[in-house]
């Protein structure tokens, strides 16, 4: 039986919303979730979040799920993505490319500082660059993980220009400059030891909020940057923000940040249960499931580990989900059928359903034809051993262990003996890795902006990650991403891209099980204008609040 997300009991709920108020109360950080005039300027907000994160070393902590949320205020991008992959100017005002995509010239916007009172002039991105691509991992400060690894050098041609070089051609440069982990920061933010970056309160974006106080595992309060001008155009607002203050709270109880907005005292729930979101719809409350651009939620394999070391194993289990059924019994109609391994929003993703269609029979016949023999228990086995599989749920994702149960029902009916664990953030991090030896399959949750950044993701050239620890065995694999790569148009791109999913999908290193709905939103019908980007973030920039 597939857990449904059990309210909790009236009782307890409020005791719980009692403690909620009490907290909200005393805590004179916190704006009321009242106050609000229907003027649209003004008002204060309240989000309540399932957690904060370990650290707020910005290179370490701006691709966090949590974490992501305050620096989408805090700090400006050169690019804004929207979330249909179309990328538009921001701090960048326009920029030019060569013929082979090896160098580009960036045109900015002049007038933008930080909130140290730093100008943000091509130095200033050089600085950025330069810490994305490299970090400074002596001291802690990892680089920003799909950073193009092709990288070359910056240089500040005049204060509102910089000329970006490669080593070789990288087409996904522009795009990826919107991606949530390439946010400005002041120089001198950048040039403070880890230990200073890490204090919140003291680093310096060029957003439209500042952080007015903070506290470790507890909450971030945000409030307006009166003389902010220059938010990205498509949006349909530049000047300052129309909310005074946004405040994070971090509450752990799921149920009760749904109930704390339904009562008045939030504005804002986060990853709320998906089985709650229509009758808060019914309820008048704004339910908000954005998709962002990235890798669909399923598993990489590891093709060290027997027996997912034999493709046969690997396509069985592609056939054996009923992707469907995960829909209709963990999801709503909001969530949409994975059609390859990455986002059908995506640009250059194509579709690849019949690779992906559920077929108990075939994924039977290619275990018998591998060797694995059914016993009278309705376990597979093969010298001996059980067919196994050890499915670690990811904790970044609300429904991952229901989704896990439900398809260890599926894969049982084929032959499978399937395991669950279950970890908080933390120890997921410590515990499981991608390829680990102890990890056949690890559940990705991945957000990207540019489709050719993937292969290299998927491999491990130039540092790439190498999801299912093939190394340089698949010369196919190594080929394609090779020559997405080397590609200077989307044109020459687009096909290799398709070939790219086709072979994955069929080999069985990646499997799909939905398209991802990683962000929820349950908000107050007070507040309106709110926008979403290509990573799924909901921006309260051009938000107002109403009685």
């Amino acid at each position: 039986m597939i857990p449904r997300f059990p309210s909790l009991s009236l009782a307890r709920r409020r005791v719980l919303m009692s403690g909620l108020a009490a907290a909200l109360v005393a805590m004179t950080a916190l704006p009321a979730a009242h106050g609000a005039g229907a003027a649209k300027n003004g008002g204060d907000i309240v989000f309540l979040i399932d957690s904060l994160g370990s650290t707020w070393i910005p290179n370490n902590s701006a691709i966090s799920s949590f974490q992501g949320h305050i620096w989408g205020h805090v700090t400006d991008k050169l690019v804004y993505v929207d979330a249909d992959g179309k990328v538009s100017p921001w701090i960048a005002e326009s920029w030019e490319q060569n013929e082979d995509a090896t160098s580009f010239i960036l045109h900015l916007k002049k007038g933008v500082t930080f909130s140290d009172g730093t100008p943000l002039d091509a130095a200033a991105v050089v600085a950025n660059l330069d810490i994305w691509y490299a970090g400074r991992k002596n001291e802690g400060i990892n680089p920003i993980g799909l950073f193009p690894k092709t990288y070359k050098s910056a240089e500040a041609v005049d204060a509102a220009t910089v000329k970006v070089s490669f080593k070789a051609p990288t087409l996904g440069f522009i795009p990826t400059l919107g991606y949530h982990g390439s946010i400005l920061i002041s120089p001198k933010t950048l040039a403070q030891p880890a230990g200073q970056q890490a204090d919140l309160g003291k680093t310096s974006g060029s957003g439209p909020y500042v952080v007015e106080s903070w506290k470790e595992g507890d909450f971030v309060k945000l409030v307006k940057r009166k003389d902010y001008n220059w938010g990205p155009a498509a949006v349909g607002h530049t000047g300052p923000a129309f909310l005074d203050s946004i405040t994070y709270k971090l509450v752990a109880e799921q149920s009760l940040r749904v109930a704390a907005v339904q009562s008045g005292q939030a504005d804002v729930a986060y990853n709320a249960s998906p089985q709650e979101l229509k009758s808060l719809k019914d309820a008048g409350f704004t339910v908000a499931t954005p998709r962002y651009l990235g890798f669909v939620n399923g598993w990489a394999i590891n093709t060290k580990l027997e027996p997912y070391n034999d493709v046969k194993v690997r396509q069985a289990l592609q056939a054996a989900i009923n992707r469907q059924e995960i829909i209709d019994t963990v999801y709503t109609p909001e969530w949409k059928l994975a059609t390859s391994f990455i986002q059908s929003n995506v640009p250059g993703a194509t579709d690849q359903s019949a690779l992906l269609a559920y077929d108990p029979d075939k994924a039977g016949k290619l275990l018998d034809e591998a060797g694995w023999i059914k016993g009278a228990n309705g376990v597979r086995s093969k010298d001996g051993k059980p067919l196994t599989l050890t499915l670690y749920s990811n904790p970044y994702l609300a429904t991952a262990k229901p989704v896990d149960e439900l398809i260890a029902q599926q894969l049982g009916k084929v032959g499978w003996k399937v395991a669950i664990r279950a970890y908080d953030v933390v120890t997921f991090g410590e515990k499981v890795a991608f390829g680990g030896p102890a990890v056949p399959a690890y559940e990705v949750t991945r957000s990207f902006i540019d489709a050719g950044t993937v292969a290299s993701i998927l491999t491990n050239a130039n540092n790439g990650e190498n999801w299912f620890a093939l190394g340089d065995s698949d010369g196919k694999l190594n080929e394609l991403r090779d020559r997405i790569a080397s590609a200077g148009t989307t044109e020459i791109r687009a096909p290799l891209l398709d070939e790219l999913q086709r072979y994955v999908l069929t080999q069985g290193y990646f499997i799909p099980r939905t398209q991802i709905v990683q962000r929820i939103y349950v908000q107050s019908p007070r507040l309106k204008g709110v926008v979403y980007n290509g990573i799924a973030y909901a921006s309260y920039y051009t938000a107002t609040k109403g009685e």
